[in-house]
């Protein structure tokens, strides 16, 4: 891990096309900018977290849960006939 020091207003780079920023340093926290292009995500670490936990729960989804699913879509599909 590299750990670096910057003030408020630097920068630092990440590769050609991200750039993280220093805005703002509290007691207990620093706000930060960051310039990516459009295609790069950027998530904070416990979003991520629980992004990768909910996939994981939904592979491993209940039978009875995509019986329930096709149910509904079958009697939305009844209706518009």
């Amino acid at each position: 891990m590299l750990i670096l020091t910057r003030k408020i207003g630097e920068s630092i780079l990440i590769g050609d096309n991200i750039t993280i920023k220093v805005v703002e340093s509290g007691r207990n926290s620093v706000r930060i900018g960051i310039d990516a292009p459009k295609d790069v995500t950027v998530l904070r670490q416990e979003v991520f977290e629980t992004i990768q936990q909910e996939n994981i729960l939904s592979s491993k989804g209940d039978k009875a849960d995509i019986t329930k699913v096709a149910k509904l879509f079958g009697n939305k599909e009844l209706k518009k006939k």
